[in-house]
């Protein structure tokens, strides 16, 4: 590339000196259209349009415009029932049915294990870690739980009492193929029963 087109396209060293005319007009250009774009975000926070026209819903902020400040929802209640939830699908990590709150899960100490581990459980009646928490990743079992899943709360959280901010129609895999058998015996059924009529 000849040294002309090189300080055409900035690409060489004396580009600078060369055009400073071009690199001022298209500096310019970028300030003014940054400009442009926060008058206009100005305007409609200013307007007030509100947040809920959102198709997911409201969320969080509710109703209120961008420029106001909104009240802060109430925080939900931690569920200490003892009450264990199903589970959406087989791998997932079942909840915890109880508060966790002055729990210490530390490099030295983990609390859930005075009650969840496979030499206390008995005593505590709760349920035991599974055994694929003893394993490590060449899956040999461990005596003591593995490191990779000593941290419990990495993937189990405590069940709470909060409303879902949007809504979830989420079927799980049993709810899935029942559907699709009633469908299929439906379907079946229609079908013997067009045979059967006279024509």
């Amino acid at each position: 590339m000849s040294e002309q087109g090189r300080g055409v396209w900035g690409l060489g060293r004396g580009s600078e000196r060369k055009h400073p005319k071009q690199r001022k007009y298209w500096r310019t250009a970028f300030v003014l259209a940054l400009f442009a774009t926060a008058v206009f975000a100005a305007e409609q926070v200013l307007e007030g349009d509100p947040v809920s026209s959102d198709p997911l819903g409201p969320g969080l902020r509710g109703t209120a415009p961008l420029h106001e400040e909104p009240q802060a929802p109430r925080m939900a209640r931690v569920e200490n029932f003892d009450i264990r939830r199903g589970r959406a699908y087989t791998s997932q990590p079942p909840t915890i049915p109880h508060a966790i709150e002055k729990y210490e899960i530390t490099r030295n100490v983990n609390f859930c294990m005075y009650c969840h581990a496979r030499v206390r459980h008995e005593q505590s009646q709760a349920p035991m870690v599974s055994a694929t928490h003893y394993m490590d990743r060449e899956h040999n079992y461990l005596a003591e739980i593995s490191p990779r899943r000593y941290f419990c709360t990495q993937c189990h959280v405590v069940q709470t009492d909060a409303k879902p901010l949007v809504g979830n129609e989420f079927l799980d895999v049993h709810t899935l193929l029942e559907q699709e058998r009633a469908s299929q015996d439906d379907a079946g059924g229609k079908r013997r029963r067009a045979r059967e009529t006279p024509r």
